[in-house]
């Protein structure tokens, strides 16, 4: 039976998730924590660290940001380079099939902060081929991209020599994940973070692909970054990370929304919107734990006191259902997939703990609740 916190909306069926005493789970302790942080001695910290880097005088750049034209990376962009004065590439991971409103965010980002861009595009047989095993095996898609970015990034750092990599949100401590409840400031171990899953490039290799095909998705040792005096540092943990000012910050510079409104699941329609293969991915969480979308953009706008419960639980339950049909013909084309094949390997792959059959439909055992009020057994 799934429980539910009684804060928000999450449930127990998140990885790593589990509810304390009082049934709050782990991004509602993560957000009341926030606000006991003096983030203006955090922010004195950031300073400290980019004037020391400053005072380096590097060669080539003082920093390398990630980013893909959204509000998030727009924003950690302009930090770096524009307010504390570093030398910034920005390192875009293209995805292969972009959205117009991705295409136009990116281009007027870097029109906006005028920044040096680099573009890695992975070799696309090669993908194709990782995320289709990384679909039929674990429905999870989606796995290759977190791979190659984390790996892509960092191993620029070294290529290029750039002493500081700044990433954005810790998404552990930022949505309730598995690794840890308390920020960090380093990165360095982000390729095992909840996202990789615990999982290497080499976990999915065969005979069919070309070592010579996988620089990007390698992520070096540890020891070679420490060696090389790469740090690698989360942004949420030297500023209290907002998503949604991040997008105001940003729609004032040119960033747009998706036209069309948000996809199916969604309630807001400007977060992952610039490429077309992420929605299924996110979609198959709702499959495997549960919940997708919808729970996480109310549980993010709760943790932000911008939404009551009651009111995400109404949003939830009329979203949770709706299939990502906006792209889901881009997503078959892609990996030479069926529908046939598609939906046979989505049940392979639905928990039946939490799944069960009625009247011949799908439904969840246990219903989120606008009055949720369990009792001492519920408790985890």
């Amino acid at each position: 039976m799934i429980k539910f916190c009684s804060r928000c909306c999450m449930s127990d069926q998140k990885p790593g998730v589990f509810l304390d005493e009082n049934l709050l789970c782990n991004g509602c302790r993560a957000s009341e924590n926030k606000k006991k942080i003096n983030w203006d001695e955090r922010w004195k910290l950031l300073e400290e660290m980019a004037d020391n880097i400053k005072k380096q005088n590097n060669q080539s750049y003082d920093c390398l940001v990630p980013v893909s034209g959204g509000k998030d990376s727009w924003y950690q962009a302009y930090l770096m380079s524009t307010k504390l004065g570093l030398k910034t590439l920005c390192c875009i991971i293209a995805p292969h099939l972009p959205t117009k409103e991705g295409i136009h965010n990116l281009n007027e980002m870097i029109k906006d902060l005028n920044v040096d861009t680099l573009k890695i595009t992975v070799k696309p047989s090669t993908l194709k081929k990782i995320r289709a095993k990384n679909f039929f095996v674990q429905a999870e898609p989606n796995w290759a991209e977190h791979c190659y970015v984390f790996s892509g990034v960092v191993n620029t750092a070294l290529l290029y020599d750039i002493p500081l990599i700044v990433w954005g949100e810790d998404v552990a401590v930022e949505f309730g994940g598995e690794q840890h409840s308390e920020s960090t400031a380093s990165a360095l171990d982000i390729n095992e973070n909840d996202l990789a899953g615990g999982k290497s490039i080499y976990d999915w290799l065969d005979p069919s692909f070309s070592q010579r095909d996988i620089f990007f998705y390698l992520y070096p040792e540890k020891s070679r970054l420490e060696n090389a005096g790469i740090k690698s540092i989360y942004l949420s943990h030297f500023i209290k990370w907002d998503g949604r000012k991040h997008y105001e910050f940003a729609k004032e510079r040119g960033f747009r929304g998706r036209e069309k409104g948000p996809l199916s699941g969604n309630y807001i329609n400007f977060d992952n919107i610039d490429e077309k293969l992420c929605e299924i991915n996110i979609w198959l969480k709702y499959i495997k734990h549960g919940y997708w979308r919808p729970t996480d953009q109310t549980c993010y706008d709760i943790w932000n006191d911008r939404l009551t419960r009651e009111e995400a639980v109404k949003i939830v339950k009329e979203k949770q259902d709706e299939f990502p049909k906006e792209y889901f013909e881009d997503f078959l084309n892609f990996h030479n997939i069926s529908r046939e094949e598609f939906f046979e390997n989505i049940e392979k792959h639905r928990n039946r703990d939490i799944w069960e059959k009625i009247d011949n439909e799908w439904r969840l055992k246990g219903e989120l609740n606008i009055n949720y009020s369990p009792d001492i057994s519920d408790k985890k």
